[in-house]
């Protein structure tokens, strides 16, 4: 598994979860648990792997 997600991208990429994931807090009963998608965009910007990104053949990552 080699990173396929860049530096701008993988910042994007945890903001994003980080505001998705406090859904959690901000809204009530059932419909606070979309929060949880913020999951996704945050595992994979810590990971610098995005398993989508392998499947289309994109690269963000710069070659070194």
């Amino acid at each position: 598994m080699s990173a396929n997600v860049g530096t701008v991208d993988r910042i994007i990429r945890i903001i994003l979860g980080l505001a998705i994931l406090s859904l959690l807090f901000v809204l009530e009963g059932n419909l606070k648990y979309i929060g949880l998608i913020g999951l996704i965009p945050l595992i994979t910007g810590l990971a610098k792997f995005c398993p989508l990104y392998s499947l289309f053949k994109i690269n963000t990552c710069q070659k070194k």
